[in-house]
């Protein structure tokens, strides 16, 4: 028993090493391939037209956004005051910022606890806003486990909370920019 045990610690051991290397990149590479497309495609469906679309955003992202504020309205966004015009220009900013942020590794940290809020507010608006049904919302401990909300979204939420805690690991522009060793301290001349 005590050489599997061994064996066992050994072989985890050398994995155990690998993984402040492994993990955030892997993290960073799962985000950009299952959800970077995503969010920037997102993104695009609510910029205007003509080169200021990216600050006069389509009565579309309004919809998306908030849907019942909307449709009171008459789907007017002009008829919408200021705070819904900054909380709209805010959120569509940080789908095109923040998911290039975290597959570059760049402010990661940061980036991530963004998205973290992004994708709860997200959430709460496909369900209170949009009216989710019981089956796209989901529920843990259920034995079916692709709810788009609950779900998927516990997956994203996850992945996005381990670089928040671990950064973007050694492969990102992190290590380069944030991690640099602090110059020895000067003495003082008295």
């Amino acid at each position: 028993m005590n050489r599997l045990i061994s064996l066992h610690n050994a072989a985890f051991g050398q994995i155990e090493r690998l993984a402040p290397a492994v993990l955030p990149t892997l993290a960073r590479l799962i985000f950009a391939a299952v959800l970077l497309g995503y969010y920037w495609s997102s993104a695009m469906t609510k910029l205007g037209d003509g080169v200021f679309g990216f600050v006069n955003l389509s009565s579309g992202a309004y919809v998306q956004m908030f849907p019942k504020a909307m449709e009171a309205v008459s789907y007017n966004p002009a008829a919408l005051g200021l705070g819904y015009k900054l909380v709209a220009l805010a959120g569509t900013w940080a789908e095109f910022v923040l998911p290039p942020l975290i597959v570059l590794g760049l402010f990661t940290r940061l980036a991530a606890l963004g998205m973290v809020g992004f994708v709860a507010v997200q959430s709460l608006t496909d369900i209170y806003g949009h009216g989710a049904d019981a089956e796209t919302i989901g529920m843990w401990f259920d034995r079916v486990p692709d709810a788009h909300i609950v779900d998927q979204r516990a997956f994203w939420v996850f992945v996005l909370l381990y670089l928040v805690f671990r950064g973007g690991g050694p492969v990102s522009v992190d290590r380069f920019v944030l991690d640099r060793p602090e110059p020895a301290p000067r003495p003082v001349s008295g």
